[in-house]
């Protein structure tokens, strides 16, 4: 679509002023844990084209004579061997990284990962599909605190409900310090190796995985990302996007805390004339965008005014379907005011979530909605949420569950003939 002419570029005055309100993260690196089976720490990320390459990481507890993965269809075939790249170490761990590439779309393979002398299970995952064929996916606020107590139990909930799920987008603070690796060791037994080695996953990063201003050494060798963001070194891995089965997912790195003010204010331009180059050269029918710091804040005594001024326009002007996003501990959902209809019920424009899925917990508020010319359609405090959003050719069906499987919330986007409608179920 064609957007409208925009203002410039935020004014800086205004950005350096939402610089003085935001969380502070300080990384306490934990104990490293020792790589348990031989390869642990396995992750299946998208590429810019999932449906003819994939990226798989791993960690070994020390450095491997000859990393690579065996690759295969499903039901049988010649086997391919990839040699792995050592992306380096971090908690003590040596991260390897295999890119797969000229795979045939929707279709079942199987993988195995070897340093020379072992080798892993098979693992299987899928390819995309093509656009418009359905899919699942699952998405994620903050888990960070109490992971194994506290978030684990939920997570497991949100996989057996959603056992089909292709892809799962996390949005932000999936530990509490940046450098602890017992804290990612929590993170992945939660998630579980069965789920991050056979369905995709998006990550974006949170300020909990930065310490000051620089980036966990765990995430660009966790989750490299697509290698299709901004051309800023500083932005690798946590900027970049992927198209799936008729999905753009964007991931975004809305983090300024603990930066100078005008390198945050050079960090969100590059991102917002990327972003706007990206979803003005979009092919597909829908497009997801995550971030963690969200462009309207859910919380008290929280703004969003530093994102928005930043990003906003460029979401409302290109019609993004859904915004998810974390930060603010609690559960929050809306869109602005001007996106109303006749029908309360029916909404138009880009769908702005928070969601928390850990234990830890603010006061939700509705301060920086009014403040952005925005509404609450629903708002949840002390509730951990999952969401499940299925995606059609013409819906995306999504639902707020808590770990019992309640529904908290729900609404359906149509994209048709007359055009795109948000409806409350």
């Amino acid at each position: 679509m064609t957007s409208p002419a925009r203002t410039s570029p935020v004014p800086r005055a205004l950005l350096a002023a939402a610089l003085l309100v935001g969380a502070t993260a300080v990384a306490v690196p934990g104990q490293a844990v020792a790589a348990t089976p031989t390869f642990d720490r396995i992750v299946l990320s998208p590429t810019a084209t999932p449906a003819t390459s994939a990226i798989v990481t791993w960690r070994t507890a020390t450095a491997a004579a000859s990393p690579g993965v065996e690759l295969q269809p499903a039901d049988g075939g010649p086997v391919t061997t990839v040699t792995a790249t050592p992306t380096g170490q971090a908690g003590g761990g040596h991260y390897h990284r295999a890119d797969l590439d000229a795979l045939t779309p929707d279709t079942a393979y199987r993988y195995r990962i070897g340093d020379g002398t072992e080798w892993s299970d098979w693992i299987d995952f899928r390819t995309a599909g093509a656009a418009g064929d359905p899919f699942t996916f699952l998405y994620l606020g903050d888990i960070q605190n109490d992971i194994t107590e506290g978030a684990a139990p939920l997570v497991r909930a949100a996989q057996a409900d959603a056992s089909d799920a292709e892809l799962t987008v996390h949005a932000g603070d999936l530990i509490n310090n940046a450098d602890a690796d017992d804290e990612w060791a929590e993170w992945f037994a939660a998630v579980d190796v069965a789920h991050t080695s056979t369905t995709h996953q998006i990550a974006t990063p949170g300020n909990h995985e930065y310490d000051g201003w620089n980036l966990s050494d765990h995430w660009t060798r966790q989750f490299p990302g697509a290698g299709n963001g901004p051309d800023d070194d500083d932005l690798d891995g946590t900027a970049w996007y992927t198209d799936y089965q008729g999905v753009r997912f964007v991931s975004l790195n809305s983090n300024y805390t603990n930066a100078p003010w005008f390198d945050v204010v050079d960090w969100l331009e590059d991102q917002e004339t990327w972003l706007d180059g990206v979803l003005a050269d979009n092919p597909n029918r829908w497009t997801v965008v995550t971030f963690h710091q969200p462009v309207i804040s859910n919380s008290e005594g929280r703004t969003g005014a530093l994102v928005r001024a930043a990003w906003l326009d460029v979401l409302e002007d290109h019609d993004v379907d859904l915004v998810l996003q974390g930060h603010d501990h609690s559960y929050g959902r809306g869109n602005l005011t001007a996106n109303r209809t006749d029908d309360p019920a029916v909404t138009t424009g880009p769908v702005y979530v928070v969601s928390v899925a850990g234990p830890k917990m603010y006061t939700p508020s509705t301060t920086d909605w009014r403040l952005a010319g925005a509404e609450v359609r629903t708002q949840l405090g002390d509730t951990q949420t999952y969401q499940v959003v299925d995606v059609t050719a013409d819906t995306l069906t999504y639902r707020a569950k808590t770990q019992d499987g309640t529904v908290v919330d729900a609404f359906t986007v149509h994209r048709g003939a007359d055009g795109k409608r948000v409806v409350e179920n």
